[in-house]
């Protein structure tokens, strides 16, 4: 059994401007609505996420008919100093190749 830390269990690893971004990159034509379901948070608070990140060149918006696509600069650098040298596209395809794999496939331990 786990023994709650005195600061609390509420701390992940992914920052909500990373789960947003993946979200975009598995469907590029998301409604902000739907990001907010999946990501857990306000549809306010995907709309400023998804204007930081256009305001940084992670993301393009264009409008098609009545709804946005978005593209992502997989070649843009990582915000951190310490993951600068590390493109974005690097922490996407981490993730969205994993998703990819059959459930059939072992998992190994590295």
């Amino acid at each position: 059994m786990s023994v709650p830390s005195a600061r609390g269990d509420a701390w992940t690893f992914l920052t909500n401007h990373a789960r947003v971004l993946l979200c975009l990159a598995r469907d590029p034509e998301a409604r902000l609505r739907d990001v907010a379901t999946v990501t857990g948070i306000t549809e306010r608070a995907v709309q400023l996420i998804v204007a930081d990140l256009e305001h940084a060149g992670y993301l393009t918006r264009i409008r098609v008919g009545r709804r946005n696509r978005y593209t992502i600069d997989t070649a843009q650098a990582l915000r951190h100093p310490h993951e600068a040298d590390h493109p974005v596209g690097d922490l996407l395809n981490t993730f969205l190749h994993r998703e990819d794999t059959s459930e059939t496939e072992p998992r190994t331990a590295s």
